[in-house]
């Protein structure tokens, strides 16, 4: 195993279609994915597409822990907001409801911001795993949206590209004061993702 280099913002390999994987129980895809795991857990980050390490294949970890997720979350809402550390090897993504809601993301491959992203509240995603067994999910809240953070870099789509107002990506070290400045007197807003 071995912690990888993260592409950053700009360089060609986040911009391209990522190629389906031929066969999900390659030893070379297995190799990759354990890379990607330590290479996401290193960095604290919620999930991790191959092209981030400059491979493109159609390949994404991800984890939504419960401690990533918003703090105001009841029992029954806890489902929607966690899942499992989870490799999924072309995947397929279904939208349930054209409901959107807006939430804080982070990216590692845009390291230091932070923006606020619509995305759709509930999908179905289907994929296989490193077995080559048939992975499917029902997804809602934080789950959903760092599933749908981490397909769109398999077609070559960041964050900002899917912001519809530019004027919240900030920094995060400005975020205390940007909220500060949008809140009224003793209310704050919490951040919902860090994929």
């Amino acid at each position: 195993m071995a912690i990888r280099k993260i592409a950053r913002m700009g360089h060609p390999v986040l911009q391209g279609v990522a190629k389906p994987v031929p066969d999900p129980t390659a030893p070379e895809v297995k190799a990759l994915v354990r890379d990607m795991i330590e290479t996401m857990i290193d960095a604290n980050g919620a999930g991790l597409a191959a092209p981030q390490v400059y491979e493109p294949w159609r390949i994404v970890v991800f984890q939504a822990p419960p401690e990533r997720a918003p703090e105001e979350i009841d029992e029954e809402e806890a489902f929607d907001h966690t899942a499992p550390l989870t490799v999924l090897i072309n995947p397929e993504i279904e939208i349930l409801s054209e409901e959107r809601e807006k939430g804080w993301e982070g990216c590692l491959s845009v390291p230091g911001l932070r923006g606020a992203v619509p995305r759709y509240t509930a999908l179905r995603y289907r994929g296989y795993g490193l077995d080559g067994e048939a992975v499917e999910r029902v997804a809602r809240g934080f789950h959903a949206r760092v599933v749908q953070h981490e397909c769109d870099h398999l077609d070559g789509i960041l964050y900002p590209q899917r912001m519809d107002d530019l004027t919240e990506l900030i920094f995060e070290t400005e975020a205390k004061a940007w909220l500060a400045a949008r809140e009224p007197a003793g209310e704050t807003q919490e951040e919902n993702a860090d994929a």
